[in-house]
């Protein structure tokens, strides 16, 4: 299990605009801070504490601290403190002069209590990203009473409303009133996605907000200024979706989910393979094993395997939107893919306008061809692993075809099925035509380019550009040489697959496939 705690670099992050600056990382970001501590005189700092000062105390604080400390925060101007400090070796953060000690330090306090060894998706912070990325605006994630617990990155146009609920961690009670004489809580409980116009007098552009449920138990909402901007057509989607994988994230964190063995990550990787009790797994992670389920596989395509951690990007995504659609459905990432697991107890698979929409989405963010697979419904649980071989043979069928955005496997059938025979030739040399292991380069594909024409001298000569007579020359040496009758239908038919098992180091379909249809 990661050892508690957020390296500086991370912490960082998640308090964006409430640091000023650095004042200096001579050993980088990496080091890890596992609490917050003002430095009252005399008293002793934890090891892995980050240390909050006020400026005029900052010299003080350098004769009695030590390298155990993680970093130093120090409000206001710490004078030649500063020098003091930077001679330590010690990372060393400017805080935004309008919050006290006690102020960022409950700052610090509260995203260090945000779990941070579970997926990326169920850690707030980074759940208030997503949806700024997918949404356009600027996040906010409160509990019920309004104190925040996450926000998004700073952007341009922050509204007095954001400043003032991020820095004082709570939204300010005229504006609660404001909520809860226009009625908008009753409507959250409802379930609703409500747009609250703005409210120049108390600082506030318009929003969009969503209630985070637990049954009829309000635990929070998840706020986006959107100021004047267009609303996003798949604002509520993305709301709703949110807003599920945050009910999950605060029942974890308040003991009201069930508590699993084992990383729940892992664990899913194990539906996915069928090597453990696929029923028990199912159980342990919320999902039916009895309720059929659809399996889709998405790729992430181009230089996506050099940055693992689009991945990452892309799983927060597909969380938002597997969530919006069913609240039980399972996001995977594994052996370079992301597959969805959405429980269909109608026995229907996902929509394939759905799962073109999360794509579009996905390429837009990520910059890269995303494709999905849809592999079909499993009738239960346990059928999952054979479909989840399905649906990466699926995609590895039109790998070459970023236009394909959503290929069911029924339209590819042929070629996947195909695949697994030439892949069957490959590792069984014993049943490929071994009469055909002596031809020359020249004669290999020649000989290809005829199969994959079914004999059309004429065609076959076109894209291998040569005469005729030369080709007919080659096919009748061929024949020589192996004995190859071209006039046998399984001759034939066990000669293409040969040559294209014989290919199996590049491309599976290249032997059998003239020029340019590659």
């Amino acid at each position: 299990m990661t050892e508690p705690g957020r390296t500086l670099k991370s912490l960082l992050d998640a308090l964006d605009e409430s640091v000023h600056g650095l004042m200096a990382a001579p050993r980088g970001l990496g080091a890890v801070v596992r609490s917050v501590t003002i430095a009252h005189d005399g008293e002793p700092l934890p090891v892995g504490t980050l240390a909050v000062v006020p400026g005029e105390e900052a010299s003080a604080l350098a004769d009695r601290i030590s390298d155990t400390v993680a970093a130093v925060a120090v409000t206001g101007d710490p004078g030649e403190g500063a020098e003091r400090l930077r001679a330590l070796g010690l990372p060393v953060l400017s805080v935004d002069p309008r919050l006290t000690e006690k102020e960022f330090a409950d700052l610090v306090r509260a995203v260090l209590e945000t779990p941070g060894d579970e997926p990326r998706h169920r850690d707030l912070f980074s759940l208030a990203e997503t949806v700024a990325t997918l949404t356009g605006g600027l996040v906010s994630i409160e509990d019920s009473a309004g104190a925040v617990l996450a926000y998004s990155a700073a952007g341009e146009g922050a509204d007095e409303l954001r400043r003032r609920t991020i820095l004082g961690r709570g939204c300010p009670e005229s504006f609660l009133a404001h909520l809860r004489a226009w009625g908008v809580n009753e409507r959250l409980a409802a379930g609703e996605v409500v747009e609250v116009a703005e409210r120049p007098d108390l600082g506030a552009e318009r929003r969009l907000v969503v209630g985070i449920l637990a049954g009829d138990r309000m635990l929070g909402g998840i706020w986006v200024q959107i100021g004047g901007a267009q609303r996003p057509a798949t604002a509520a989607r993305v709301l709703l979706g949110a807003a599920r994988l945050a009910a999950a994230h605060l029942m974890r964190a308040h003991g009201g989910a069930r508590s699993v063995g084992g990383d729940p990550a892992e664990l899913a990787v194990g539906l996915l393979t069928g090597a453990f009790d696929t029923d028990a797994l199912a159980r342990h992670l919320g999902a039916d094993p009895a309720t059929p389920v659809s399996v889709i596989a998405l790729a992430l395509g181009g230089d996506a395997d050099g940055r693992p951690w689009l991945l990452e990007r892309a799983a927060e995504t597909a969380s938002v939107y597997a969530a919006s659609y069913r609240s039980d459905a399972l996001v995977i990432p594994a052996c370079g893919l992301l597959y969805l697991l959405m429980p269909a107890p109608s026995g229907n698979a996902a929509p394939g306008s759905w799962v073109r929409d999360l794509v579009t989405t996905l390429r837009h963010n990520l910059g890269t061809p995303v494709q999905a697979a849809l592999a079909g419904v499993a009738p239960r649980m346990s059928g999952v692993p054979a479909l989840k071989k399905v649906a990466s043979r699926t995609l590895d069928v039109v790998r070459d075809r970023p236009e394909l955005t959503v290929t069911a496997f029924e339209d590819v059938r042929s070629s996947v099925v195909l695949r697994e025979l030439i892949d069957d030739l490959a590792e069984r040399p014993h049943l490929r035509d071994v009469r055909l292991d002596d031809l020359d380069e020249e004669q290999y594909r020649s000989l290809a380019v005829y199969l994959a024409t079914f004999g059309d001298v004429t065609r076959a000569a076109e894209l291998l550009h040569v005469h005729p007579n030369t080709l007919r020359h080659r096919v009748r040496r061929i024949r020589t040489l192996t004995g190859l009758d071209l006039d046998d239908p399984d001759q034939r038919l066990l000669a293409s697959l040969t040559l294209r098992a014989r290919s199996r180091g590049g491309d599976p379909d290249s032997a059998g496939s003239p020029p340019g249809h590659g």
